[in-house]
């Protein structure tokens, strides 16, 4: 029999999905006023084509818009000085064009434009963690990556990088985008690493909240339809295939991962990414990329260890005869597959090693001792310190003698 139980889902954005829907932004924008801050990356976006489009929409829309750059991971000190560069200018909306970064960077800015706070004030586990009231410049985001999810989540992801670094979240549900605009066509020129990564983040992002301790049925139908766009489009999109098809089946998981974090949490993998994004210059979705498999292998096998009855070992097994194409397997069968299909993938998308980002085994106690922050707290299991250690330790090289 199925039962539903309880849930609770936090606010989401309206949602633009769909080819061409970047040519609804001016009306979108409209709505609020005609004084636009956009936030985006270095260059891409404003060298393509879809930019040429939009500046003259922005145009016949009398629309006035300032623009600024964000070509870096946020740090707090970052979104302080763009804030003060822009408290004056009194926009009506935020608009982030482009990648996690930028997403991030534009709902932090949106977040604290109309206040006189600092983000340090609210950054969780660094400064005085102050509840944030707003108000909040309506913010407006659209993705031109697929993997971070960042257009449907409350939490700008902030970082200064250094060995003894922080990665924390300014995180509150006023921060949650009015209108997320999810354009495939604008993936049109991602690169070949760039689908890896954020492909993989997406997948991690799924995997991780569907066996996430604050799982619900609810969340596990998107999980589930997001791993199936993805195994349907990840590796073609990957190889060159850059269809229309390929595209909007990883954006639409992109997005669904993004729902889903932002309801449930997520587990061990995002719980070392923090660490590792701050510790070293990783980016994320390689971080992600590279720890999928062994994260799942080691917490099948913790649970099999010590929680036999965890109903996690049954989602991991779902999903690896989902991904395997072989729903005759059995519980074992299906966990020995899923870990071969996510390492095949690492290897087909020819993923690094954390070697490659300085990444040596006298790091480990430095890492591990910094992994339990939210993230970590939704694992379907409690990872001993030796677990986690172990978790890092498969992906810093090859062979023991490299």
């Amino acid at each position: 029999m199925f039962n539903v139980n309880s849930f609770s889902i936090s606010r989401l954005p309206k949602i633009e999905f769909g080819p061409g829907t970047i040519n609804k932004l001016p009306s979108i924008i409209k709505t609020y006023g005609n004084r636009l801050l956009i936030v985006t990356g270095d260059k891409s976006f404003i060298q393509s084509e879809s930019w040429a489009d939009l500046e003259k929409n922005l145009s016949s829309s009398d629309i006035e818009y300032t623009l600024c750059h964000v070509i870096t991971e946020p740090s707090p000190t970052l979104i302080d000085k763009l804030v003060q560069d822009y408290r004056l200018s009194a926009v009506d909306a935020v608009v982030a064009i482009g990648g996690g970064s930028a997403l991030d960077a534009g709902k932090a800015i949106a977040g604290l434009l109309k206040t006189s706070y600092s983000v340090m004030d609210f950054l969780e586990g660094v400064g005085p963690e102050l509840v944030y009231e707003g108000p909040v410049v309506p913010f407006i985001a659209v993705p031109t990556t697929a993997g971070t999810g960042s257009e449907a989540t409350k939490n700008a992801v902030l970082s200064e990088q250094s060995f003894n670094g922080y990665k924390k979240s300014f995180r509150d549900e006023k921060l949650v985008p009015a209108v997320a605009i999810v354009d495939p066509d604008l993936l049109k020129s991602c690169p070949e690493s760039l689908i890896a990564a954020n492909g993989m983040d997406a997948l991690t992002q799924l995997m991780e909240s569907y066996v996430s301790t604050h799982s619900n049925e609810m969340t596990d139908a998107l999980a589930i339809s997001g791993i199936k766009a993805i195994k349907a489009s990840l590796l073609a999109w990957y190889d060159g295939d850059n269809s229309d098809t390929n595209r909007s089946k990883m954006a639409y998981a992109s997005l669904l991962s993004g729902i889903n974090l932002a309801q449930t949490g997520l587990g061990s993998v995002h719980g070392l990414a923090s660490p590792l994004g701050a510790f070293f210059p990783i980016p994320h979705g390689m971080v992600c990329g590279t720890l999928l498999a062994e994260a799942a292998d080691i917490n099948i096998t913790a649970m099999k260890q010590r929680e036999p009855d965890n109903p996690a070992l049954f989602k991991y097994a779902e999903l690896g005869r989902l991904l395997s194409d072989n729903i005759s397997l059995n519980d074992e069968a299906a966990h020995q597959s899923l870990i071969f299909v996510l390492r095949q993938l690492v290897e087909q998308m020819d993923l690094p090693y954390l070697k490659e980002y300085g990444i040596r085994v006298e790091h480990l106690e430095h890492i591990v001792g910094h992994s339990r922050g939210s993230s970590m707290k939704t694992n379907p299991i409690v990872l001993t310190d030796d677990e986690i250690r172990q978790l890092v330790f498969r992906r810093i090289k090859r062979q023991a003698n490299d």
